[in-house]
């Protein structure tokens, strides 16, 4: 598969979830994701009313992580910040699943977690992405948390958050297509630093890509990132 950057850049979602990042540095990353044209710019949900401001008369979307990076929050503290995240101007939303609870085995509360969000989320008619945070699960596990975000009415599921021992694996975006059939959205997401490892997880079936990284990507300038 070949793109050209533009193509490309329509798969990314531009990423600043550092805990340390500044407005200087939050408005940094929506003008590069202005410059290329990226799908969107996401950003832990206190920064949305500036990115909104900042991305105002382009094509790129906000969006807000939910529950981030650990997933243990209460399914009312998530909806509460989904609500107030749309309201701030998110256009989608990224959420992390209950980790604990799908690797207990209580994959009903997992699903009600994801519901809850993904309603907030559809009544405004937004898009919700599911971070199942891939590392700390085997192959089972990882084919039992794409099904339950399916079956909790989400529209992605979402390898990583970028901030556990690793990022979006191959075999694992591969294996989370198969899980979910060809028109569900998949996001790979940490540990993308190269156009070369783009195009493989997009040819693995991811149909998003969340990357820190995004310029040295599209320009194959030399990657000084670090983390997600």
């Amino acid at each position: 598969m070949k793109l050209s950057m533009a193509e490309l850049a329509k798969y990314i979602d531009h990423t600043n979830l550092k805990p340390e990042a500044t407005k200087a540095d939050i408005q940094k990353t929506c003008e590069e994701a202005a410059k290329f044209n990226t799908a969107s710019v996401c950003v832990n949900s206190y920064w949305i009313p500036f990115v909104k401001e900042q991305l105002k008369g382009t094509t790129v979307n906000p969006i807000a992580v939910i529950g981030f990076p650990l997933g243990a929050m209460s399914t009312k503290a998530k909806v509460a910040e989904t609500i107030d995240a749309l309201e701030a101007g998110a256009e989608e939303i990224d959420m992390v699943i209950n980790i604990g609870e799908l690797r207990g085995g209580n994959t009903d509360v997992v699903v009600a977690d994801i519901k809850a969000v993904a309603d907030a989320t559809h009544a405004k008619n937004k898009i919700l992405k599911v971070i199942i945070e891939t590392a700390l699960l085997n192959k089972d596990e990882i084919k039992l948390a794409s099904e339950l975000t399916v079956k909790g009415d989400a529209d992605f599921v979402k390898t990583s958050t970028g901030f556990s021992t690793s990022g979006a694996k191959l075999e694992d975006v591969k294996l989370m297509r198969e899980t979910v059939g060809p028109d569900f959205g998949v996001k790979a997401s940490g540990g993308v630093h190269s156009y070369d490892e783009a195009i493989e997880m997009i040819e693995a079936g991811a149909t998003r890509l969340g990357v820190s990284a995004t310029v040295a990507i599209l320009t194959g300038a030399k990657d000084d990132s670090q983390g997600y």
